[in-house]
Formats: structure tokens, C-alpha cells, sequence
């Protein structure tokens, strides 16, 4: 006889990897899941994920608390710099995300988000297929848990390892 559970996550619970750049919270994992890894993110005033492209990925994003500013568009030029100022052909430009607002990224699209405020934010996020970003957060968060500014080279390896091209770099305060 086999028995199937679902799974229940309690607000505050799951297993929370911080650092002074982020923390994340995995909700659902490739464990309990074959669609998507699940997380709850805080995004810290001054944090930027850098604009980013995955080949294979699809993310989901919404915004629970805060503000974040977020690109979801191929723009007419990448820029190496500033992805705040990007536009599409269409004219579709970065805007400033409230809580409530859901982001949809499917692959081959770029993609970023930032806090500019002075306060932090919040946001359910899912990556599909699993478990690449569950480890990729992990790694990360690794490497931005260290003193002093991030390494950029570590940083850009780990991306090419988890289908990730970084087009912006990553900034934190």
C-alpha cells in the first residue's frame, strides 16, 4: 500500500541560508517537488542581483513586502552597466515593483532585481526545473558571506555552472 503526503511549510519555517547580502528561506526543494524549488527571499536595501539570462530556467517571482525595482525584457542593447536604464523595442522600461506584483520569467529571458530603498523586501520566488538554484543559492550566499566586496570571478564561474549568464554585475551593500 502507498501512502502519499503532501507538504506543509508553517510561516517561519525551512531552512534559511544568510549572509549579510541575503537571506532565503527554501520552502519546497527538489525533494518534495519535480515542477519547482520554492523559496521566501529577503532582499536587503541596496542589494542588486545583476541583470541575467538562464537557457533553461523559468522563475517566478512576487513581491510580499517592500519595493523592488525588476527587469523582465530583452532590451535594444545590453549594456555591461545599469540595467535600470534598459528599454525594449516595444519601449517596455524597469519598473518599481509593489507587493502583489508577480514577475514571470521564462528562458532566454533577461531578468534582475534590486532594492533601492532603505528598507528591505521580501519575495516568494520559485525556480523551475529543480534543484539548480537551491544549490546555486547556497554556493552564493557562500561566497557573498565572506568580508569585503564579492568576488566577481567566483561569483561569474558559479553562474556558468548553474545556467546563468550574468549580463550586470551583482552588487551589495
Amino acid at each position: 500500500m502507498t501512502t502519499t503526503e503532501g507538504l506543509l511549510v508553517p510561516p517561519g519555517h525551512g531552512r534559511v541560508v544568510h549572509t549579510p547580502a541575503q537571506r532565503v528561506t527554501f520552502k519546497v526543494t527538489g525533494t518534495h517537488s519535480r515542477a519547482a524549488s520554492t523559496f521566501e527571499v529577503e532582499v536587503p536595501p541596496g542589494f542588486d542581483v545583476g541583470a541575467h539570462v538562464h537557457t533553461r530556467s523559468e522563475e517566478l517571482f512576487y513581491v510580499l513586502e517592500g519595493e523592488l525595482d525588476v527587469l523582465a525584457f530583452e532590451p535594444r542593447i545590453r549594456t555591461p552597466d545599469n540595467w535600470q536604464k534598459w528599454e525594449s523595442s516595444s519601449g517596455t522600461r524597469v519598473v518599481r515593483a509593489t507587493p502583489g506584483t508577480v514577475i514571470v520569467v521564462p528562458p532566454g529571458c533577461p531578468h534582475a532585481f534590486a532594492n533601492p530603498t532603505d528598507t528591505a523586501a521580501r519575495m516568494f520566488f520559485q525556480a523551475s526545473p529543480p534543484p539548480d538554484h537551491e544549490r546555486y543559492f547556497e554556493e552564493l550566499l557562500e561566497i557573498l558571506g565572506t568580508d569585503g566586496p564579492p568576488d566577481h570571478t567566483a561569483i561569474e564561474e558559479l553562474r556558468r555552472r548553474y545556467d546563468i549568464e550574468q549580463l550586470t554585475p551583482l552588487k551589495h551593500r
